[in-house]
């Protein structure tokens, strides 16, 4: 057991060889922290923060030679595919183990492209680092932010110049296999004007009875007439609490899009942002939560329109079945500068079964009397003619259910690669 006080940060800065000013930031998050109750929303969260490791040194030094990371960490990367989806699909792959990057790669390496662990970033990049870290998402904000800014290791650090725009997804994977600890990636994007990135994320942990914890924070910046496309494929076990703040910030004809998906963990709060700072920027969430027994998935999408002619859109899919919880929890709000702005929230919902709930929780806000904000929420059950339909064409009820839901969810599995839709896929029916 770690005790988390001054002596454990200081002593943690020390080992990761940070300068002095991130010792003092580490410090001042642990002191907010420490004065913060639990947020007084969504699910209740029962954490022994005393029981948790909040980080873990797996000694093995960041690579980007696949053949020098340690037998035990590639077996678990070759097991889950990940390499492979790398070698055949990827421009660049980071992977996370535990509290720390231990392989990182990048194909072209004569574009200018920064794409590293965050932590490397801070050392070789430091005026950049600076520029953007804690600038979007400030570490007094609430519990989890604070806890992610002092304890922080890992992450992903991008910057794609002006102008360049990639061909091919850059990927991160981030695993657990220790009891009890908590990861606190920090990833920092940087998409400068008229660039273009399409990001890949996957999370998987071991299962164990006690608690583990991921308390991630995400920080994207999206330049003028610049696109980003960050997708996730959460797959935590159960004994995981997800807990993760992500926003980005989008200039003028800039475009943000999401694509959120969530089907692990045990308890889930995250709800991707956008700030449509620039006028006619755009932000598109899709996300998908599909809530087994034991699972409580709360989660949804932010919009915040502050430039003229912005427009975003909200698109959330939830599951529910064996006594499971999904919550769509969401806020558009359109300021009184936002003139002549647009926004769609559109939230479906299906339960599998009569133990099974459901809950939608919008908060809509417009603040001048040129925009629109269209809502628009569905909840239903299996529909029984169709399920009747279906098996009278020989379908057994179980794969006449998965062929519903699979449906349900096409406008979340149209936007992923082949190869991950077919992931997906695979997981959903494991579920």
């Amino acid at each position: 057991m770690q005790k988390i006080d001054e002596k454990y940060v200081r002593e943690l800065s020390q080992k990761k060889g940070e300068p002095e000013w991130m010792r003092d930031f580490r410090l001042q998050a642990l002191d907010a922290f420490n004065n913060f109750s639990e947020p007084n929303f969504g699910p209740e969260l029962n954490i022994d923060f005393d029981a948790i490791t909040y980080y873990k040194d797996n000694n093995s030094k960041m690579t980007d030679d696949w053949e020098k990371v340690t037998p035990d960490i590639k077996d678990t990367f070759c097991n889950l595919g990940v390499i492979k989806a790398e070698q055949e699909y990827l421009y660049g792959v980071t992977n996370q183990y535990e509290s720390e990057v231990v392989y990182h790669n990048i194909k072209d390496k004569d574009s200018k492209v920064i794409f590293t662990s965050t932590d490397e970033a801070l050392k070789k990049e430091p005026e950049l680092f600076k520029k953007y870290f804690n600038n979007l998402v400030k570490y007094n904000e609430n519990k989890y932010t604070a806890l992610n800014s002092a304890f922080w290791s890992g992450g992903s650090f991008i910057y794609i110049p002006k102008h360049v725009k990639l061909d091919r997804p850059l990927q991160s994977y981030f695993r657990i296999d220790t009891e009890n600890l908590g990861q606190f990636e920090r990833t920092i994007i940087i998409v400068d004007d008229y660039a273009e990135l399409e990001y890949i994320e996957g999370c998987t942990a071991k299962s164990y009875s006690s608690t583990s914890l991921h308390a991630g924070v995400v920080e994207i910046y999206v330049g003028k007439h610049a696109k980003c496309k960050y997708s996730t494929i959460q797959n935590w076990s159960k004994d995981v609490y997800n807990l993760v703040t992500k926003r980005a910030l989008v200039e003028e004809d800039g475009a943000m899009e999401w694509l959120d998906g969530n089907i692990g963990s045990g308890v889930t709060m995250k709800y991707p942002s956008c700030i449509l700072k620039g006028a006619r920027a755009r932000g598109n969430s899709i996300s998908i939560a599909y809530a087994n027994a034991g699972q409580v998935l709360d989660a949804g999408a932010k919009m915040v329109h502050l430039g003229k002619n912005t427009k975003s859109n909200i698109i959330s899919k939830s599951i529910s079945l064996n006594g499971g919880v999904s919550v769509y929890r969401g806020t558009t709000k359109i300021t009184k500068e936002a003139i002549n702005s647009k926004a769609t929230v559109k939230c479906d919902t299906i339960i599998l079964d009569s133990k099974s709930k459901s809950d939608t929780f919008p908060n809509n806000i417009v603040e001048n009397s040129s925009s629109i904000i269209e809502h628009e929420a569905t909840i239903s059950k299996v529909n029984k003619e169709q399920l009747f339909y279906l098996m009278s064409k020989g379908l057994s009820e179980d794969l006449a259910k998965e062929l519903l839901v699979m449906g349900f969810i096409k406008d979340f599995k149209h936007e992923l690669p082949l190869e991950y839709a077919v992931e997906l896929n695979r997981l959903l029916k494991s579920y």
